[in-house]
């Protein structure tokens, strides 16, 4: 497929994915996101790409926000609809089996900030801002920012963040959780690729597993998260990863894991 508002590479088991639109400051419009549906279902599907490192073309955004001459032109029913399109993105990001590292080059609002937010981490230049702007426009969030948000960093600063609208810092977004880290503009990407690396070493399924451990928990009990977690436990205990894995720890030497 040939995309023409996101730029999709590969290298080293790294997919590499940025919104390409810098003239609307990346601005995410539908197209734009059926091309992000279109790459990470590639991903998906490619066995020899572990981990994807997101993020916006150019120096002042990683995504401002929603397309909103698209959005302004939406009755009632398209607006929902255009909401589900949106969401069933996220979801497929922030379920993919693979990690998802957003690097926060400059903007992320309303729609970026949820982007971000579907991602596996979050690691943003020091001159980033962040927000759910969306009622200053007389909307509430539609991609998962009312959902996400909370869980990451609490229903009380998520209730200030969407209903004030109001931006903040990359430093307060660490403060607060939201961001994992915060570099300097030049080593955002160089930061990833060497959490990229780390994960590369360990188990492709264990990892795999972990992450749906911790994602689908976090909509359980503890009781039910703990009964995935043991189930999930005992499938990674099944595997050939997992006899090499303690094998090479026994014998002191690297892992060589397969996927299997």
């Amino acid at each position: 497929m040939t995309f023409e508002n996101i730029l999709f590479e590969k290298k080293n088991a790294i997919a590499y994915v940025t919104v390409n639109r810098p003239k609307v400051l990346n601005a995410l419009n539908m197209a734009t996101m059926e091309e992000l549906r279109a790459a990470f279902h590639e991903i998906k599907k490619d066995e020899k790409l572990r981990v994807v490192i997101l993020t916006g073309s150019g120096e002042k955004a990683f995504v401002a926000g929603a397309d909103i001459g698209e959005l302004s032109t939406q009755n009632g029913v398209q607006g929902k609809a255009y909401t589900h399109r949106g969401q069933s993105v996220l979801n497929l990001i922030e379920n993919l089996g693979k990690p998802v590292i957003a690097c926060i080059n400059g903007f992320a609002l309303g729609g970026g900030c949820e982007l971000a937010m579907a991602c596996t981490m979050r690691l943003a230049s020091d001159n980033a801002k962040l927000g759910q702007p969306e009622v200053k426009l007389g909307i509430i969030p539609g991609l998962g920012g009312s959902q996400r948000l909370p869980r990451l960093v609490g229903k009380g600063i998520a209730m200030q963040m969407v209903l004030a609208g109001e931006m903040i810092t990359a430093q307060e977004a660490h403060r607060i959780g939201l961001v994992n880290e915060v570099t300097a503009p030049a080593e955002l990407i160089p930061r990833a690729e060497a959490i990229a690396q780390k994960i590369i070493g360990n188990g492709p399924l264990a990892v795999q597993y972990a992450m749906e451990a911790v994602n689908k928990g976090m909509e359980t009990s503890l009781a039910e998260g703990l009964y995935i977690e043991a189930a999930l436990f005992g499938v990674s205990c099944a595997t050939e990863d997992k006899n090499e894995g303690t094998k090479a720890f026994l014998e002191k030497r690297a892992a060589q894991f397969k996927g299997k």
